[in-house]
């Protein structure tokens, strides 16, 4: 694993054991498909949560949460499409949002939860 992608699965670790503090389940990690990805699949009550984890320790251009662009964005929205169509009538069902989880480090002290930071 390169360093990068072992920071980025620590990021995603951190992201998900601070949303289960907040009350979110997490349902699904890492999903990939040629066109997109989705780095958390949550429920948060009957709500479901496609969550985008940013990493970014440097902020000379804008930091982590600036770095979820809208091509970022389309690529998080067809990702959600693959996995609402595979997962069925029940998935496709519920209300969903698309939030963020900004770390500027890896030690628990700056993140910021983006809650709907983008739509469709």
């Amino acid at each position: 694993m390169t360093a990068r992608a072992a920071h980025g699965a620590a990021a995603e670790q951190l992201a998900a054991r601070y949303l289960e503090a907040r009350g979110l389940r997490v349902i699904g990690r890492n999903l990939r498909w040629p066109d997109g990805e989705l780095d958390l699949v949550c429920e948060h009550g009957d709500v479901l949560v496609f969550v985008e984890v940013r990493l970014r320790r440097d902020t000379r251009f804008g930091g982590a949460a600036a770095s979820v662009g809208r091509t970022k964005q389309a690529r998080v929205i067809r990702a959600a499409q693959r996995y609402l169509a595979e997962h069925g009538r029940r998935a496709r069902c519920r209300p969903a949002r698309f939030d963020v989880v900004a770390l500027s480090g890896l030690d628990g002290e700056g993140i910021d939860w983006i809650r709907d930071a983008f739509g469709l």
